[in-house]
């Protein structure tokens, strides 16, 4: 017998839960299947939310032929074979097929670009999935001619109402199973699997399976046998796809944005995740030059020897080093003088007319030089009170430029 979640999967739209924001009623995507007018799409979002169990409701409504791919097993070959039968009018009538492909990012540059033509035409109507960021990973030119949906992780309401919906289907979920499950329990279930309804079947099924009837003949579920069989809450993090970016830029933003405890949260997202210790300390560094800077020069000090410390010591010890450094660029006062100065300065070493050196602070470097004015004019700092004397630095067309310029509340 199948498992769980992939009996459960639903046949038509009205046993499709969540994503209300684009196939609820009346919204493009669900006029587009009720009508099966469907054009090529691209559903990108994280697993577990209803991808491909939306391509097999559309698998069951459309009268086109349907086809279905894996990015991770198939090839050219497979395309053009789909193609070949679909544009068989003897087999195929409309000549048309839509073609789902789950995993499309694993596509390389060739096999996407085989789609092309034939998305084009008309004669494929494309259904991509995919976890990662598509505008990243697929073919510019496929994107341009598809819609993407971006779908969202399931909220626990509805992955409650599928768990309940399970538990009532006697032909493919455990209607027929003498059941005990409180409504509390299915609530800490649909919330501790993080959006991904698999994961709740999974679990939920594995209970059922493994629980033993009591004297009354029915199998009691709780939150403790729950627990167990979900071992671990899911973090909500991989290191190697979209969440990666997103994870790491809400960090970043919240040490900028001086709030400790998402500072911390999303740290622990990243540590739970597997995630380098090395590339969170050096992003660390980054923020107390980039947000910090001269507002607290020491930030900068304890950033550097976090990073350190995390190479000598590792994990899971280097977690209390990061939190440390962290903590210390979110709670420090900020200032981006330094990022502004120095991105500004390159900006017009690059695009414009920064004239030459200033002839008295070029080097007399060999005997006879002075008599060109080389140096020259150079007045010394410290033979003058307090070490500072007004002289020309900039070359003449920036004399005037101002790259430093702190706040007003700001004292240098």
């Amino acid at each position: 017998m199948e498992p769980l979640a992939y009996r459960m999967k639903p046949t038509n739209l009205s046993e499709f839960y969540g994503q209300e924001e684009i196939i609820g009623e009346n919204k493009l995507l669900y006029r587009l299947i009720k009508a099966d007018k469907l054009t090529s799409v691209i559903f990108w979002g994280p697993p577990g939310c209803g991808k491909t169990s939306l391509a097999r409701v559309i698998a069951n409504t459309t009268k086109n032929k349907f086809e279905e791919l894996n990015a991770t097993t198939s090839g050219v070959a497979d395309i053009k074979r789909i193609v070949e039968n679909a544009q068989n009018i003897f087999t195929n009538p409309t000549g048309k097929v839509i073609l789902f492909i789950d995993e499309i990012h694993r596509f390389n540059k060739l096999q996407q670009d085989t789609l092309l033509p034939y998305v084009e035409k008309g004669t494929v109507i494309l259904i991509g999935a995919t976890t990662e960021n598509p505008y990243f990973s697929v073919n510019k030119a496929l994107i341009s001619r598809s819609t993407v949906f971006k779908f969202q992780e399931l909220e626990a309401q509805d992955i409650e109402n599928i768990l309940k919906h399970t538990i009532e289907d006697k032909q493919n979920g455990l209607g027929s199973y003498n059941l005990d499950i409180s409504v509390d329990t299915l609530a800490f279930l649909a919330k501790s699997c993080n959006g991904d309804v698999r994961t709740a079947l999974n679990a939920l099924e594995l209970a059922v399976l493994t629980t033993n009837m009591n004297k009354d003949g029915k199998i009691v579920i709780d939150i403790d046998i729950i627990k167990d069989c979900i071992q671990q809450k899911k973090s909500i993090y991989d290191k190697s796809d979209d969440s990666h970016y997103d994870v790491i830029s809400a960090f970043i933003k919240s040490m900028r944005g001086s709030d400790p405890d998402a500072t911390l949260h999303y740290l622990a997202r990243m540590l739970e995740g597997g995630e380098d210790p090395m590339f969170i300390a050096r992003r660390i560094v980054i923020q107390s030059s980039e947000d910090v800077g001269l507002a607290n020069p020491e930030a900068l000090q304890v950033a550097v020897a976090a990073m350190n410390a995390v190479h000598q010591i590792g994990m899971p010890e280097a977690k209390l080093v990061l939190a440390h450094a962290a903590l210390t660029v979110a709670l420090s006062p900020k200032s981006n003088t330094v990022y502004r100065g120095i991105n500004a300065a390159i900006d017009d070493v690059r695009n414009i007319d920064i004239g030459v050196v200033p002839i008295h602070l070029r080097n007399a470097a060999t005997q006879g030089m002075e008599q060109f004015g080389y140096g020259v004019e150079y007045k010394y700092p410290h033979d003058y009170e307090n070490s500072i004397v007004a002289q020309q630095y900039l070359p003449d067309k920036l004399k005037v430029k101002k790259y430093f310029e702190p706040r007003k509340w700001e004292k240098y």
